[in-house]
């Protein structure tokens, strides 16, 4: 089966003096979860960000297929002028768009408004219905469920849980019990 992540021998710094990363190796197959926990600052974030091609490692490589991201503050995912129905649209195809909706409890109303009229949770979970959509062959989740209250959380992981015989997911998390509950492999940065 090949590999839908695989980063060899990656090495980035934000200056030459401190690397957060030196050698680092990381692959991720199709039915696999693994999760990334560490402080603040660690670059877990910037894991992401060299991932997706927004910035470019020192040293290594990176080989990524079709991805999607659920970032962790929704706020800062949409345009705060367009509904969110019309920015789902732009990036997916919403054939299954009320499948989703029940999968994550949300109902289709709330597409219909802006951003700033949803609550976090609520946000959140469209940010998760939007990427889902998209049909990525790997799924980056920084912090998908921090916003939600811990019955949404289990459902939440759950769902996406459920989707791992069709894609690879990363999951960037500070809570210890989560990544241990849901990952194959929990990985220390």
């Amino acid at each position: 089966m090949p590999h839908l992540l695989k980063v060899s021998n990656l090495s980035f710094g934000y200056s030459k003096d401190k690397l957060l990363f030196n050698d680092f190796n990381i692959s991720l197959k199709k039915g696999e979860l693994k999760a990334i926990v560490g402080e603040s600052g660690a670059g877990k974030s910037t894991l992401f960000e060299l991932i997706l091609g927004n910035i470019k490692p020192s040293s290594g490589t990176l080989r990524v297929a079709k991805c999607s991201q659920v970032f962790q503050d929704p706020y800062s995912s949409f345009h705060p002028s367009y509904t969110l129905l019309n920015q789902i649209e732009d990036v997916a195809n919403t054939n299954e768009l009320h499948k989703y909706l029940k999968l994550i409890n949300l109902e289709y109303e709330l597409l219909l408004k802006l951003p700033h009229e949803l609550s976090g949770g609520q946000l959140q979970r469209a940010s998760i219905l939007r990427a889902m959509l998209m049909k990525p062959d790997l799924l980056l989740l920084d912090e998908p469920t921090s916003a939600l209250d811990n019955v949404i959380q289990l459902e939440v992981m759950s769902m996406l849980m459920k989707h791992l015989d069709s894609m690879a997911m990363l999951l960037i998390t500070h809570d210890m019990d989560l990544a241990s509950w849901c990952a194959d492999e929990v990985i220390t940065i």
